[in-house]
């Protein structure tokens, strides 16, 4: 079929969805399909190639294409995918997994192409870890702590570099290149050397440079999804251009891939878990005004998801009948958000950057501000009628992870700033006052400014930050601090503000690369470029962070024993709270939703592809809202407290 007509014949089936367009044998939910889901979407993807591709939304578009070693089920516990099952040594070096036989790779069409074998596997590591291919995820295997995987990487980086100066002009050739920048490729490893091996048809061994115990939520994400070598080396740079150059093994096949107009999946009959399939179409509609048109569709019954803005909120949540359609979006644990102090400002003069450094290395202040921040009031702005469900008041968030049956933020350590909301006027008073004479005698004047920053891109930010200012200097007094709000730029936010330290106390974020404590410290790492404690040349400040480090580095050696790797991590995490080196403040949440997904029988977890995917998902008989929500929220954290347990 040639591409025009193709097109042609694409748009008009997605016409066809946009009228209402059914299919006739399925069984209908208020005159929707059960079998069929339907989404608007107003950002277009650039590749199908899952390995290259660096944001969530793309990694979610191919989550159901091709299957992983492993899945989670609806409480976060892992579950085999195309490994029946593993095992580690003793010391967590070495690990080995058990592939799924039978399972097939087919094309666009469903044709079968060839059998999953572990060298897929092998030929996935050996193309994420070549620098020419440009993998967004490939640092996930020096996380996972993957043998001479960085090493192999870098060289290929260097012999690349190398052959683009020459092609440049830059040099006459590769060998004068690496004289000249002390490079001795005689030294190099084969991609043999590295720690990835297919030991016979069905296992597969991944050997580390060190103890990993977590080594397993490391494989979720798409550097670790295996990849048809011959087929790969076929396309060569026509790989994941469009759906007819890649393969699937996954649940769903990518019939339809019309960029601006759509794309659709379609369930594979083939698929090695069928049974566990249950919406067996899923159709995305290009509209670049999503967010306007999707509520309206969605009440017709045209589409199945809409998220419900701040701005049309309180008009859907007053009228009987559009209340009855939305709720909370699902509370996300994959990012933390925290007010973080900044050690190392380098703001302009008018705002006083030495006098904030004084005011930073100050604990007392710190503390003020700690306890005088209302984060439910702040948390407002994003929910006005639950902010308490978006409260968080440790820096790794309750549910990411749990030993022995014990959620990680009540682990002794944590469990008194888990406990609630610390907000209290007194005692923030209370540490003011110890602040002020303090600060004094230290030649700070005040009031104390603090250079707050925002993304004027990001929605709403800029009300939150007014929020938090007038409440912060009513709180503690305008003569005490002064907080001052400034938007930064749209694009390049992180780099231009946050990693350049040009703020003095702002709102900053981290999400979970796997399932350890140890990822939600990885901000606070010496040399880090969030709030650059590691810098404070403040004597008292240097001596916390000694002590800090001196944690973290009791937690990084227990290896083998989670349930003392968890407690040394949560003391480490606690020390941080108790000198307010950051201010615990919220989770991620997508707000309002008007959904006809379960949000309950998703895989639960924070990283990786398995959170994205639609295998065993089902369409409801009607719409949640609000309160069926949150009943359905705790019967199901009971359950999976339960099976925590067991």
């Amino acid at each position: 079929m040639n591409k025009v007509w193709k097109r042609f014949v694409s748009l008009m089936v997605l016409l066809t969805v946009l009228a209402g367009g059914t299919v006739a044998s399925a069984e209908l939910y208020g005159g929707r399909d059960a079998t069929v889901y339907r989404e608007l979407y107003a950002s277009e993807i650039t590749t199908l190639n899952h390995y290259s591709v660096g944001n969530t939304y793309e990694q979610s578009v191919m989550a159901d294409c091709v299957d992983g070693l492993v899945d989670y089920d609806r409480y976060g516990a892992e579950v085999p995918c195309l490994a029946v099952s593993w095992s580690s040594n003793d010391d967590c070096t070495v690990w080995t997994f058990n592939i799924r036989q039978g399972v097939k790779w087919y094309d666009f069409q469903g044709n079968e192409v060839a059998e999953v074998t572990a060298q897929d596997w092998v030929d996935a590591a050996k193309y994420v870890n070549e620098a020419v291919n440009d993998s967004a995820w490939q640092y996930m295997y020096e996380e996972g702590h993957v043998l001479n995987a960085q090493t192999y990487y870098e060289q290929t980086a260097d012999a690349l570099d190398a052959e683009n100066a020459v092609l440049e002009g830059e040099f006459a050739t590769v060998e004068e290149y690496y004289a000249e920048n002390d490079i001795d490729p005689s030294t190099w490893i084969s991609f043999d050397d590295v720690g990835v091996k297919a030991l016979d048809t069905y296992t597969l061994e991944y050997t580390l440079d060190a103890p990993c115990s977590y080594f397993v939520s490391v494989l979720s994400y798409a550097s670790f999804i295996p990849l048809y070598g011959p087929f790969v080396e076929e396309m060569g740079d026509y790989f994941g251009i469009d759906n007819e150059t890649i393969l699937y093994n996954g649940p769903y096949i990518m019939t339809t891939f019309e960029p601006q107009v759509g794309r659709i999946m379609e369930v594979n009959e083939n698929y090695w878990d069928r049974d566990s399939v249950y919406i067996t179409r899923l159709e995305y509609i290009y509209n670049a005004q999503e967010v306007t048109l999707s509520p309206t569709m969605f009440q017709s019954g045209e589409v199945d998801f809409a998220i419900i803005g701040s701005d049309i909120l309180d008009e859907w949540m007053n009228n009987e009948a559009t209340k009855a359609l939305v709720r909370p979006s699902m509370i996300g644990i994959d990012y933390s958000y925290f007010y973080a102090f900044n050690f190392d400002p380098q703001f302009d003069e008018a705002f006083e950057p030495d006098n904030w450094l004084i005011a930073v290395n100050n604990e007392n202040f710190r503390k003020s501000l700690m306890y005088g921040l209302n984060s439910l009031k702040a948390l407002s702005v994003t929910d006005p009628y639950n902010p308490e469900a978006l409260a968080n008041y440790t820096i790794t968030p309750r549910g990411f992870a749990a030993v022995d049956g014990v959620d990680y933020v009540d682990l002794a350590p944590l469990a008194p700033f888990s406990a609630g909301d610390r907000f209290n006027e007194s005692v923030a008073q209370g540490y003011r006052d110890a602040a002020i004479a303090e600060l004094l005698a230290a030649g700070a004047t005040l009031p104390i400014k603090a250079y707050m920053s925002y993304n004027p891109a990001t929605s709403n930010w800029d009300k939150e930050c007014e929020v938090v200012k007038q409440q912060l200097e009513a709180t503690l007094g305008a003569d005490y601090i002064e907080v001052i709000i400034e938007a930064g730029p749209s694009t390049g936010f992180l780099g231009a503000i946050r990693r350049s330290g040009k703020y003095g106390f702002m709102k900053c974020n981290w999400g979970a690369d796997f399932s350890d404590p140890s990822t939600f410290a990885q901000p606070f790492s010496s040399r880090n470029n969030y709030n650059f404690m590691y810098k404070s040349e403040d004597e008292g400040t240097k001596a916390l962070m000694a002590e800090y480090y001196a944690l973290m580095d009791v937690a990084s050696a227990i290896n083998t024993d989670v349930a003392a790797r968890y407690a040394a991590y949560a003391a480490a995490e606690a020390f941080l709270l108790e000198h307010a080196i950051i201010i615990p403040y919220t989770i991620s949440s997508d707000g309002y939703v008007a959904d006809m997904l379960n949000p309950f029988d998703r895989q639960y977890t924070p990283f990786g592809l398995s959170q994205h995917r639609m295998k065993g998902r089902q369409m409801l008989a009607a719409p949640m809202d609000s309160a069926a929500y949150f009943a359905a929220l705790e019967t199901w954290q009971a359950e999976r407290a339960a099976a925590l347990a067991e």
